[in-house]
C-alpha cells in the first residue's frame, strides 16, 4: 500500500555531508512514522534514525547523534536524512522505512521489529 524510493546517496569525502530523500506513494494519508536504516556489507541493518508521524519526536542512533537530522514534508510525501561530518564507518547501503505505529516510538525501543514498508536502498560511501 505504500512504495518508498531512496535517492541522494553517492561518494564523498570524510567531513563532508550528503542529504538522502525518501519519496513515499501510495497510502500516504496514513499516520506513519518513518525511518532510516542502514546496512554494510556482511552486518546487520542497524536503526539510523526516525521521526513521528506528527514531525514532533525524534529518534537517532547514538553513533549519529549530533550528526544527523532527520525531517519530513508532508506536502510533498518525503522524509530527508541530513548527513554531516560523515565518516568512512557511515558507508552503508541505506534504507528508507515506513512503520504504522504513528509514535516512531517502536523505532527506539524494538529497532528489529520496527518497519512495515522498505525502500530498495541508497548507496553511501564515505571516502578517507
Amino acid at each position: 500500500q505504500v512504495q518508498l524510493v531512496e535517492s541522494g546517496g553517492g561518494l564523498v569525502q570524510a567531513g563532508g555531508s550528503l542529504r538522502l530523500s525518501c519519496a513515499a506513494s501510495g497510502h500516504t494519508f496514513s499516520s506513519y512514522a518513518m525511518g532510516w536504516f542502514r546496512q554494510a556489507p556482511g552486518k546487520e541493518r542497524d536503526f539510523v534514525a526516525a521521526i513521528s508521524w506528527s514531525g514532533s519526536s525524534t529518534y537517532y542512533a547514538d553513533s549519529v547523534k549530533g550528526r544527523f537530522t532527520i525531517s519530513r514534508d508532508t506536502a510533498k510525501n518525503t522524509v530527508y536524512l541530513q548527513m554531516n561530518s560523515l565518516k568512512p564507518e557511515d558507508t552503508a547501503v541505506y534504507y528508507c522505512t515506513a512503520d504504522e505505529g504513528p509514535s516512531g516510538v517502536r523505532f527506539a525501543m524494538m529497532p528489529t521489529m520496527a518497519g512495515d514498508y522498505w525502500g530498495q536502498g541508497t548507496q553511501v560511501t564515505v571516502s578517507s
